[in-house]
């Protein structure tokens, strides 16, 4: 059923009760956002009347596809029992146990509700537990929108963070440091300085938040050397690769085991609940049992942590075949567009891993945050207006990824070859 009101008016007075008529800044795009009125596989149906393959997939939180059957029924179950106790259940032991079987770094798991709750307390403990003040984070990785990291690099190759915000005082990110994603040396050299008081390298192990960029060889091996050689813990932000590049997230996927993880998005199967998981040494310093305070009323939620279960059960059962279906997916739709972009001699760049990928508009390879920034935004904003004409949305943002899920189909892909061909030739 169509909505009486269109996106338009509804734009309108959304505007007029929340900031910029949103609750998310980046699902704000000019003249203004459509309204969905119900989602299901791999589409979106729009108040509008319209429908559009989906490539945003609630920024990756989605892989089945919308309105998964299995988990919505799971969820249905577990609604006539309550929704949220304020007490253990067991099936918050049953999802710990599933976590630890499928991350190599996890021994034990605390629950939470969010991505950036993860990473917030993921860093605290670490500082809890190595008794050092200072982290490193890497100019383009997103770690959520709470104060120590929500930083950007400087004028200089690394630098000090700088708060990228109003209301974060500069004395709150003094010791966030904040280095070139893909450096090595950059990296050491900042050890070499400040070593002895970082007590974390927090890092996507592929960046989803600048469009998708894949460490180079060997990078991830080195952080881990250099976290080794300096007593640092590495956390990995698994929050997007977590159950999306394998069952095991970018630690199986790489082979590059980090000290705690913070998982999300794919967990809940398109629900509210986040994760930090890591070494039993490391995670007995949150509280009750330590001195790292950490909680939540909405932690474990029964409904949250159902749909949870059902996620990872279905993924284990599927397993590779599973990830190598949406590899494939990924594979056919980048090299049918590199072929028309070659042809056409287009300054358009294209990277992909697994089930990920972004249209990049610049004649250069993006291997970081610099090379993200550098490209043409405003042709990449003509070139989602021009899909969304031919009913394809990707994320409104040069610096979102793509997602592919089991839910796309071949004439998905066909269709989405023909819109994104038709829409590069149109910019």
């Amino acid at each position: 059923m169509v909505s009486e009101l269109g996106s338009q008016p509804l734009f309108e007075k959304a505007s007029k009760l929340m900031p910029g008529g949103v609750n998310s800044p980046v699902r704000m795009f000019k003249p203004y956002p459509f309204f969905t009125q119900k989602a299901t596989g791999s589409k979106h149906y729009d108040v509008d009347g319209n429908s559009y393959i989906d490539y945003c997939m609630a920024y990756g939180a989605i892989i089945f596809g919308h309105s998964h059957p299995p988990i919505i029924e799971a969820v249905k179950k577990k609604l006539d029992l309550g929704t949220v106790y304020g007490t253990p259940t067991e099936a918050e032991v049953q999802l710990a146990e599933l976590i630890t079987d499928s991350f190599p770094c996890a021994e034990m798991v605390r629950l939470v509700n969010s991505g950036a709750e993860a990473t917030m307390h993921s860093i605290r403990l670490a500082r809890g537990y190595t008794g050092r003040k200072k982290i490193i984070k890497f100019d383009g990785c997103y770690h959520g929108a709470h104060d120590s990291v929500l930083v950007k690099a400087g004028s200089g190759a690394a630098s000090f963070g700088i708060p990228t915000s109003q209301g974060i005082p500069e004395d709150t990110t003094k010791n966030t440091l904040v280095v070139p994603y893909n450096s090595v040396p950059l990296l050491q050299e900042m050890f070499e300085k400040e070593g002895d008081e970082i007590a974390a390298i927090i890092v996507e192990p592929v960046i989803g938040n600048m469009g998708v960029i894949p460490p180079s060889k060997g990078y991830l091996n080195e952080l881990r050397r250099i976290a080794d050689q300096y007593n640092t813990l590495l956390i990995f932000d698994e929050i997007i690769t977590g159950f999306r590049l394998a069952i095991g997230g970018a630690q199986e996927y790489y082979q590059v085991i980090p000290d705690l993880v913070t998982l999300g998005k794919v967990l809940g199967g398109g629900f509210p609940i986040s994760a930090i998981a890591g070494k039993k040494k490391i995670m007995e310093h949150f509280s009750p049992i330590g001195k790292v305070y950490q909680a939540g009323t909405f932690s474990g939620n029964a409904i949250s942590v159902a749909a949870a279960i059902e996620t990872i059960n279905e993924l284990k059962q599927k397993k590779s075949n599973f990830y190598n279906s949406l590899e494939q997916f990924v594979i056919e739709l980048t090299n049918s567009l590199r072929e028309c972009i070659s042809k056409n001699e287009m300054n358009v760049q294209i990277n992909n891993i697994a089930s990920m990928f972004t249209v990049f508009f610049t004649d250069t390879a993006v291997m970081n945050s610099d090379g993200a920034r550098s490209c043409d935004n405003t042709k990449f904003m003509k070139f989602h207006s021009e899909l969304m004409k031919r009913g394809v949305f990707f994320p409104p943002s040069q610096f979102e990824s793509c997602f592919v899920t089991a839910s796309h189909n071949k004439e998905d892909l066909s269709k989405t070859v023909d819109a994104a061909v038709a829409a590069l030739k149109a910019i």
